[in-house]
C-alpha cells in the first residue's frame, strides 16, 4: 500500500494527527516566547549595566563640581570658609529634599479611600455602622 500524501489523507487521519500538530505548535510557540524573553532580558541587563556605569560616572562628576564650587568660592574667601559654605549649601539642599520626602511619605501613609469605603460597605451588610443613625 503506498504512503498517503497530504492530499490523500482521510478526515479521520487528519483528526488523528491533530493532537500531535497542536502540541508541536504549542511547543514552537513556547520556544519562541523563551527566545524573545531571553533576547529582551539580555538587552535589558546590558542597558541596566550601562545605566549603573553612568551613575558611577555621574557621582564622580558631582564630586568634581563640588570641588570646583569650593575652588570658585576660595577666590573670594579663605579655602576653609569656601568648603564650609559649599557644605552648608549641600546641607540645605539635603534638608529640603528630606522635607519633601517627609511630606510625600505622610501623604502616602493615609488610608486608602477605597479601603474605608469597603469597610463601610461591610458594616452596612452586617447591619452595623453609622449609616442608620440620623
Amino acid at each position: 500500500m503506498p504512503v498517503p500524501t497530504n492530499d490523500d489523507r482521510s478526515l479521520f487521519q487528519l483528526i488523528g494527527e491533530l493532537p500531535d500538530t497542536v502540541s508541536t505548535l504549542i511547543r514552537a510557540e513556547i520556544d519562541q516566547v523563551k527566545a524573545e524573553i531571553s533576547y529582551k532580558l539580555k538587552h535589558f541587563g546590558i542597558g541596566a549595566g550601562l545605566v549603573a556605569g553612568a551613575g558611577v560616572v555621574g557621582i564622580f562628576l558631582l564630586f568634581t563640581l563640588i570641588t570646583a564650587a569650593i575652588f570658585a568660592f576660595a577666590l573670594v574667601m579663605p579655602p576653609w570658609a569656601a568648603a564650609l559654605t559649599v557644605g552648608g549649601i549641600l546641607l540645605l539642599i539635603i534638608a529640603v529634599l528630606l522635607w519633601i520626602a517627609y511630606v510625600n511619605f505622610k501623604r502616602g501613609s493615609a488610608p486608602l479611600e477605597s479601603v474605608e469605603s469597603l469597610k463601610a460597605d461591610l458594616d452596612a451588610l452586617k447591619g452595623t455602622g453609622d449609616y442608620d443613625r440620623r
